[in-house]
């Protein structure tokens, strides 16, 4: 516990990849959403999976493993009441309730660092659960 809340304090390195991912998922829409792991041996947020142009919410709901902690970026593409077509960027914070403590209390002090440099990210979601961060949840949010 002691080196993770050491680790957690020092900071972590964010790898280049990522902030390339978000961009040409940003502007080149090169993809739907972008996930973001930290490899504890090496002190570094790197990119886990790229989701192809195609992919929907359920490609990046089903990339997300069930016991361990993630960080995501989903493209949200929509159209408004008044019939605009939309977009706006999640970052979401996957922890669920059956990954283990250090990995809770690693990505929960680590995400200001990744978060600062993904520049133009709308909403934020923290999620435990699928129920947390559901479609409806997104839909809800982007109005």
């Amino acid at each position: 516990m002691a080196m993770a809340f050491k680790m957690a304090t020092e900071g972590m390195r964010v790898k280049q990849e990522c902030l390339s991912s978000f961009m040409e998922m940003k502007w080149k829409k090169a993809s739907r959403y972008v996930v973001y792991k930290i490899d504890e041996k090496s002190r570094e947020v790197m990119v886990d999976k790229v989701g192809r142009p195609g992919d929907g919410y359920e490609g990046l709901a089903a990339s997300l493993p069930l016991d361990d902690c993630r960080y995501a970026v989903f493209d949200f593409d929509f159209v408004t009441v008044d019939n605009c077509q939309k977009s706006k960027i999640f970052f979401i914070t996957w922890s669920p309730t059956a990954s283990r403590i250090r990995s809770k209390i690693l990505y929960a002090t680590s995400k200001q660092g990744l978060r600062r440099l993904l520049e133009g990210i709308h909403y934020e979601v923290q999620a435990t659960d699928a129920a947390e961060m559901g479609l409806d949840v997104i839909k809800e949010r982007a109005k």
